[in-house]
């Protein structure tokens, strides 16, 4: 073991899982974590979600308590940056210019938000969203209710958002390139499901625009221009846009990269005893034999695991149904699926709409490939199951409330 030394680079769920589950594994050889942040590594969906709208503590966003770190022997180097990686020394080079040698190497560098490049984008109360940081600033600007928000982007962050400062009592409007937001990701039925239920709680769209400039006065911004020449009175401007892997120490390396590190199903990348995890890979997916990268926490979470397993040798593959969830005002929504394979598709519904509780499926060839459940508890694991089987389904069954989504599977009595 002394040879031996696993370093992991990037200070989220995906490396701090790693390192969680090489100790548990058995692992005994030292294992440092380089995290760019001052705080240690914590899961990102509560910062849009229940930590923003103040209904959790900050430390429950943490992925294991501070102190497990020294408990366990690994080595935490807080607000450290890793400025190069020499896959051929097996070595990374640290900002502050120490140099870490490595037997295997993660790169767990997660995603970036996406700019765009806005005159007056650098004005106070223009923000984007990704960090705890970024989540404290976001709940001080809106905690007292009474602000213009402008959100920019319509997506799941965006959206959450844009809840979110509506039930703190802030006027809201959102931008979107979409007609219909979500639309791109769901589809417009059940985009316009999402649509409609912001528009019930006050949430104000103008669909499709886009923001030409952020005007201010004294240093702050005031007002957004859109491409349709209205300006909108702004107190707090949202950038939220998407992310981008932040794939730099991987493309400087040489490694493969395409929209993200290019890894296969044990999350190896082109170097030797380099692997990905998290948002930044891009791994090959044994359920559809193409490469896919998730920006969700399930993803970083499983990611983390099997990085580990691999790192140890052992035979592992990421082969889990990717999963997300969102919570916005009072809707819980759940998905399992490839959202790859759903493009085209028009979803099965499985209740209604109107009531707000309903399930939603996209068959591909009759087979299950994709499942949204909304404000339904406890049916996410059949719906895995249905579409990791390959189960064949008959439609009037998977529509019929009174079919237990059991009896579907194969195994079914």
């Amino acid at each position: 073991m002394a040879h031996e030394h696993i370093v992991i680079v990037g200070g989220g769920l995906a490396g701090a899982t790693a390192a969680k589950t090489l100790r548990a594994e058995g692992y005994e050889g030292p294992v440092t974590l380089v995290a760019a942040e001052n705080r240690p590594p914590y899961i990102r969906p509560p910062l849009s979600k229940e930590f923003l709208l103040g209904k959790a503590e900050a430390d429950a966003a943490l992925v294991v308590p501070d102190k497990w770190y020294g408990e366990n022997g690994v080595e935490l180097l807080l607000e450290s940056l890793a400025s190069r990686i020499d896959p051929r020394g097996h070595a990374v080079a640290l900002a502050d210019g120490r140099s870490l040698h490595y037997s295997k190497l993660l790169l767990a560098t997660g995603a970036r938000p996406r700019t765009i490049p806005l005159p007056g984008a650098d004005l106070d109360g223009v923000m984007t969203f990704r960090t705890f940081d970024d989540s404290v600033q976001l709940q001080n600007l809106l905690k007292d209710g009474g602000k213009k928000v402008v959100m920019i982007g319509s997506g799941w962050i965006g959206m959450e958002l844009a809840a979110a400062a509506r039930t703190y009592g802030n006027d809201v409007t959102l931008l979107g390139l979409e007609d219909i937001p979500l639309s791109a990701a769901i589809g417009p039925e059940l985009g316009g499901f999402f649509h409609r239920l912001h528009e019930d709680q006050g949430v104000t769209f103008r669909l499709p625009a886009s923001a030409a400039g952020i005007e201010g006065q004294d240093g702050r911004a005031t007002a957004v221009r859109t491409n349709t020449g209205e300006t909108l009175p702004a107190d707090v401007v949202i950038v939220a846009v998407g992310v981008v892997p932040d794939t730099a120490l991987g493309e400087a390396a040489g490694l493969a990269i395409r929209n993200g590190i290019l890894v296969d199903t044990g999350l190896r990348s082109s170097a030797p005893d380099v692997l990905a995890a998290g948002d930044v890979a891009n791994a090959l997916h044994p359920f559809t034999a193409e490469h896919h990268r998730s920006e969700h926490w399930a993803n970083a979470l499983n990611g983390g695991k099997v990085a580990a397993k691999s790192m140890m040798g052992r035979d592992a593959q990421l082969d889990v149904v990717p999963y997300f969830y969102t919570d916005q005002f009072t809707v819980s929504m759940e998905y399992s699926g490839f959202p790859s394979l759903t493009s085209g598709i028009t979803p099965m519904i499985r209740g209604s709409l109107d009531d707000g509780s309903f399930i939603a499926f996209w068959l591909r060839e009759g087979v299950v490939v994709a499942g949204m459940s909304v404000n339904q508890r406890r049916v996410q694991k059949p719906i895995k199951a249905l579409i990791s089987t390959r189960t064949p389904v008959n439609v009037n069954k998977l529509t019929d409330l009174g079919v237990p989504l059991d009896e579907l599977l194969p195994d079914a009595p």
